[in-house]
């Protein structure tokens, strides 16, 4: 039996280049763990922007777009577990954070700390809840979920300190939060537009989506 890498901190990456938006991560993540209507433990953001200009007798285009998929980030310092009134929440020592749903009390504290909204508040059982990295399927050496239902491999998973030197990327992505802290493990390689929504009109077109 191979035995399994030794991980300090797990972390997502997403190639926002490869991202053709068609949601089969949402879908499976909301299969895989059964979640209610209403709550997406991982979504998939439509960014665009961009204006047309008058040159002359033409009307030239700068509009843009791209996708990001986006769930909860397992930040290295997550803010969700110094608010939580019961100590629901707690990272593992793979760095994967967890909610023991039986200690929390919906208080929703977490909620507000979290800067991605990640944390979901299922209102019929009067918790929070979120991404757990499919730690059934870690443990059973298959993928999370979400990376496995790609068909474009645009989600990957592994070390974070890995993933550092061979994938690259960042995660200060219009209109992600400076990522500084809580510093979320999650690297993205930016859409060759993403730079245009940093200096141009850009905004979430399917907010009533996510």
């Amino acid at each position: 039996m191979t035995a399994r890498p030794i991980v300090r901190q797990y972390a997502f990456t997403f190639d926002s280049s490869l991202c053709s938006g068609c949601k089969a991560c949402q879908v499976a993540c909301k299969d895989r763990s059964d979640q209610p209507v209403g709550i997406l433990w991982r979504r998939v953001y439509e960014i665009a922007g961009g204006r047309w200009t008058r040159k002359d007798d033409l009307w030239v285009p700068d509009v843009f777009g791209y996708f990001l998929s986006l769930s909860c980030h397992h930040c290295e310092n997550p803010p969700c577990i110094p608010s939580c009134t019961t100590k629901a929440i707690f990272k593992r020592g793979d760095g994967i954070v967890l909610i023991d749903t039986q200690a929390c009390i919906g208080c929703r504290a977490c909620e507000y700390a979290c800067p991605y909204g990640a944390i979901q508040y299922e209102a019929d059982l009067h918790v929070v809840t979120k991404c757990d990295f499919c730690l059934d399927l870690l443990e059973a050496g298959e993928p999370p979920a979400c990376v496995s239902a790609c068909p474009m491999r645009a989600l990957g998973f592994g070390d974070l300190a890995e993933l550092r030197k061979t994938f690259g990327g960042t995660s200060d992505v219009f209109p992600l939060p400076e990522s500084k802290d809580p510093g979320p493990a999650l690297l993205i390689k930016s859409h060759r537009d993403a730079a245009k929504a940093n200096r141009d009109t850009a905004e979430v077109a399917n907010w009533e989506e996510v």
